[in-house]
């Protein structure tokens, strides 16, 4: 959820233990990981260390000032600020940074390169602001990092996690017929009004963006699903409540909730309204951990920190691995 919100922490957790069950894993990251000071704020932060046979993504730079010794098994020609990323396997342990590609596809499609090259897992390290790589789309689970850094307020930080925890928990589409027609739908980038006898109109706008007003006024007493591909915003649910009260009897569809990019007040306030959201592609959300320290200077009482945020964060292992236990 933020920078220093633990994952470095959580992602030395997950290689401990799949070293442990015998389990070959590949790791990427969607930015830059693995530093001893964050070049951005200039804070400490945990290096990562990796196990011999651990498959990994870098770069020639990054590979340069690394402990571990990496036996390189594919220069790729995909490119990051930090230069063309390299594949490897790890010879000797050590201490390792990693990087990786900045789009979906392209994690993606170093994640099956990793898994082509012997990897049984592959751990793909999210970055802030880069939450499209919990996608289902593209991993099939996650984690969430979230500590005392987004706000002094525990209650804020409490409840900004709970919303998107929410968010990630979303509804799907089951029926399979439906499915399969909105499916198309976002395939195309197609905004469409679906009625319950599964007609489809599909609207001439390019983004929802700014067309919430032409939804609303499309639609119909039979309206079933409002299909938005792209992002879900504040504009775009103001604009269609304006419009039209039929709202209240329709299912917005998105693809995920990552592409949900409203806060938890307002959300909370569209729900009163009757505003319902499904998506086509659910996350599979297993677990959040809690780093209540923050590089500031200030933090939170760590049990009480981990008590309060369970008791919002239902059905969900909630866990602060340095005081170990679940």
């Amino acid at each position: 959820m933020a920078k220093n919100s633990g994952k470095t922490v959580a992602l030395n957790h997950l290689i401990g233990e799949a070293f442990n069950l015998g389990l070959k894993i590949g790791i990427l990251s969607t930015g830059r990981d693995g530093e001893s000071v964050d070049v951005l704020t200039e804070t400490e932060k945990p290096r990562i260390f990796v196990e011999e046979g651990t498959i990994v993504v870098t770069t020639s730079s990054l590979l340069s000032i690394s402990d571990a010794t990496v036996e390189i098994m594919k220069v790729t020609d995909y490119r990051t600020p930090l230069g063309n990323i390299l594949i490897g396997k790890v010879k000797v342990s050590g201490y390792l940074q990693i990087s990786g590609p900045q789009t979906a596809k392209d994690i993606k499609d170093i994640s099956n390169i990793l898994i082509d090259l012997g990897a049984d897992m592959v751990i793909i390290d999210g970055a802030i602001d880069r939450k499209f790589s919990a996608a289902p789309s593209i991993s099939e689970a996650t984690i969430l990092a979230t500590g005392a850094v987004l706000s002094r307020d525990m209650n804020r930080v409490i409840e900004e996690t709970a919303h998107l925890v929410n968010l990630f928990k979303l509804p799907s589409i089951v029926n399979s017929k439906e499915r399969k027609i909105i499916e198309g739908l976002m395939d195309r980038g197609e905004i469409a009004i679906i009625d319950r006898d599964l007609n489809v109109e599909i609207l001439d706008i390019k983004t929802a963006l700014s067309g919430g007003r032409i939804i609303g006024e499309s639609l119909q007493d039979d309206s079933k699903y409002i299909v938005i591909t792209g992002s879900l915003i504040n504009k775009t649910l103001e604009d269609i409540i304006l419009t039209t009260d039929k709202y209240k009897n329709v299912d917005i569809v998105i693809s995920d909730g990552t592409k949900v990019f409203i806060s938890p007040k307002d959300w909370i306030r569209y729900q009163r309204y009757g505003i319902n959201v499904k998506v086509l592609y659910p996350i599979n959300l297993v677990a959040v951990t809690l780093n209540p320290f923050a590089p500031q200077g200030y933090y939170f009482d760590p049990e009480e920190f981990l008590s309060r945020t369970r008791y919002y964060v239902k059905d969900i292992p909630v866990v602060d691995l340095m005081l170990g236990g679940m």
